[in-house]
């Protein structure tokens, strides 16, 4: 068995981070009212496996894990947890956890295989089974229409880097309402923008891999101008009870050197970017120039007259994506931002298998921070959760340190509500291990664990605590401070 220290981690050898003091020092789900959303997150390319399957078409991950050197180890996802086969049995798991809610998104060139033009009618089958199986579970599915793997067919017609995609998006989001909207209700035009506009485009680490500053640019205002069309789209196609949202991802910034001057006026630059940059236009206050003036002269290139009111769409929800807060540093040689993070493993603090560092309080203040914008929606945490190395021992997946984040997590959210702030569901990424893009399967975020080359699925401590909490366990915080503050005992 691997040596990993994870794997003897308890109570009271876990780090004081994994237990901040401004979690409630004890709570239930019954704290939370019986309105709030329980569920767990997934992404089509992510798990579903098939990628050629019943006329799906390429989409630019397929492409891009073919490249030497892109994904770690040479891996793929051409089979991943098989979810195009095995949904039913994951969905039994997620019932048997007592879950509300599931997250899934559709794979476009599954259903338009050429990303505009004829449909796919057996790959749109497949998702109306699944939201079928959803509901026949009692679970509630919630449909993400973009999660990053834009059909290959488009990217060769100039992906995001082309305002066209504007329209190809809206056109897909209509195809899906037309016909899952019927039975689906909430829904989530984007996921994260700023990641795979930024990774995918300026950095070249995720799909298409591309590095360039001006395709970057194009990549981020037409994601912004989808993001409000997307929602446009949805709401005329369903003007009924569905919930139009979209989802952001976020860090809680700080400065490293508090109070200095220039060290804070970069932790600002780099939270116009990192944090504000697709949440303003939405509620038309434009884009956040005012810190960074020349990324908005930049900007001006691929901007038309309207697209201020174009970008904008009051949508019903925001899903807030938090992992981790980032320690920023006056950084003058880099251009644009000015702006550097501090890299967690340098700042000698827990971290998670992704490197990022363990710090449950973020997902309260980017909760507290979105909400205090006047018009803001009713938030909801579409995705949080935290890799650890963690194996089977005994028939059971013994993984304390993912345990202890999510029990700190959902504390940070009740905190967050007793302040006031709408936030109405929580949802741990991800349900099952899965591959974890340009990291490939090494990083495993699941509640349940997934042997890839049998794909027996175990449901680890974390997910059976889930279910406990959801049956209506007590979270004693209080006490697991204690413990933390108590030397370790044989590990």
């Amino acid at each position: 068995m691997p040596d990993d220290s994870s794997l003897v981690l308890h109570p009271t050898s876990l780090p004081a981070a994994f237990f901040p003091a401004s979690t409630p020092a004890s709570f239930s789900r019954a704290d939370f009212g019986p309105d709030f959303h329980w569920g767990a997150a997934c992404a089509a390319y992510q798990v579903e496996g098939a990628w050629q399957q019943q006329g799906k078409g390429p989409s630019i991950w397929d492409e891009f894990t073919r490249r030497p050197g892109a994904i770690k180890r040479g891996e793929h996802a051409r089979v991943s947890t098989d979810f195009y086969l095995r949904y039913e049995q994951d969905l039994d798991l997620a019932q048997s956890l007592g879950l509300t809610d599931f997250r899934f998104s559709v794979a476009w060139s599954r259903v338009l295989p050429e990303g505009t033009g004829a449909l796919n009618r057996r790959g749109l089958d497949f998702y109306d089974r699944l939201v079928d199986a959803c509901l026949e579970r009692d679970l509630r599915p919630w449909l993400t229409v973009y999660h990053w793997d834009l059909p290959l067919a488009l990217q060769q017609r100039g992906g995001w880097a082309n305002r066209a995609v504007v329209g190809w998006l809206a056109d897909y989001a209509q195809v899906l309402a037309r016909h899952l909207g019927d039975r689906v209700q909430h829904w989530m035009v984007l996921n994260e923008p700023m990641v795979f506009v930024g990774a995918g485009h300026a950095l070249g680490i995720h799909a298409p891999g591309r590095r360039s500053l001006p395709g970057f640019l194009a990549a981020a205002h037409h994601a912004t101008l989808a993001q409000a069309e997307g929602g446009r789209a949805l709401r005329a196609a369903l003007p009924g009870t569905a919930r139009i949202g979209t989802t952001f991802s976020c860090s809680h910034l700080t400065p490293a050197r508090p109070g200095h001057g220039p060290s804070e006026a970069a932790t600002r630059r780099a939270d116009a970017l990192l944090n504000r940059f697709f949440v303003e236009p939405t509620l038309g206050l434009g884009y956040p120039t005012a810190e960074l003036p020349t990324l908005g002269w930049l900007l001006r290139r691929y901007q038309q007259a309207g697209d201020q009111e174009r970008m904008r769409f009051d949508f019903d929800f925001w899903g807030v994506q938090n992992y981790t807060r980032e320690v920023v540093r006056r950084a003058p040689w880099l251009p644009l931002l000015g702006a550097a993070l501090v890299p967690a493993a340098k700042r000698g603090v827990p971290t998670t298998e992704m490197g990022w560092e363990v710090y449950p309080e973020s997902i309260y203040e980017m909760l507290t921070q979105y909400a205090a914008y006047p018009g803001a929606p009713e938030l909801v945490i579409t995705e949080s959760g935290a890799a650890f190395a963690d194996y089977p021992q005994g028939g059971r997946v013994p993984d304390v340190a993912r345990r202890a984040y999510y029990q700190a997590a959902i504390g940070q959210v009740l905190r967050a509500r007793r302040a006031g702030v709408p936030v109405s569901g929580y949802f741990p990424w991800s349900f099952t291990d899965n591959f974890e893009w340009a990291e490939g399967y090494r990083p495993r975020f699941g509640l349940v664990h997934v042997n890839y080359e049998t794909q027996e699925r175990i449901i680890k401590d974390s997910g059976r605590w889930y279910g406990e909490f959801l049956g209506g366990a007590v979270v004693e915080a209080a006490a697991q401070r204690v413990a933390s503050a108590t030397p370790a005992q044989g590990s």
